[in-house]
């Protein structure tokens, strides 16, 4: 009997270690996922500046086209060390800013037709297809990590050792879940 007893907590214990294992594996999943939204948008954050100058020089008279990308630019860069709830808020508006600056350039043909422009709208646009590449994964391995938090006998464990459910990387608005609109 006692041996059974013995086999029977040695084999709950050996459970537990697994399940502790696997809650850690996830919190790094989130940890990496996090990381890789965090340089999508800070890539983002780091281009705008750049297109910005080259817009200034045809659209002088959009100052408040300008202005709102430029706020919402600081905004977001400030945001940067949030959790993903007030990240995602902040991002949505430079999304939306960005968007409003795109349509406004539209109506300039010159710029439409500058190199650095197109360059800068290509780049755009392959960083707003990363940002949402990021954004699945992160949200991939949340729903992981809180999959696991929530069941059982892993909620025990997790419980024990204090592992919480994350927060998902969502948009508030619909039309922020699009990437900005580039038209030629």
């Amino acid at each position: 009997m006692e041996w059974v007893i013995l086999v029977l907590a040695v084999a709950v214990i050996g459970y537990a270690i697994v399940i502790y294992n696997s809650l850690v594996k996830n919190r790094q999943m989130v940890q990496e996922g996090w990381s890789g939204i965090d340089v999508q948008l800070k890539r983002r954050t780091d281009l705008i500046p750049n297109m910005m100058e080259t817009v200034k020089g045809y659209m002088g008279h959009e100052r408040e086209t300008l202005e709102a990308v430029v706020q919402a630019r600081a905004a977001a860069t400030s945001a940067a060390a949030s959790g993903p709830e007030a990240r995602a808020k902040a991002e949505g508006e430079l999304s939306s800013a960005l968007g409003r600056l795109l349509a406004v350039a539209e109506a300039y043909p010159d710029l439409k037709a500058n190199t650095t422009f197109l360059e800068f709208q290509q780049t755009l646009r392959t960083t707003e297809d990363e940002i949402q590449m990021a954004r699945r994964y992160y949200n991939g391995a949340v729903r992981d990590m809180n999959i696991q938090v929530d069941s059982f006998p892993s909620n025990i464990v997790a419980n024990a050792f204090r592992f919480t459910k994350a927060q998902y990387f969502e948009l508030d608005n619909e039309a922020e879940r699009q990437a900005p609109t580039v038209k030629f």
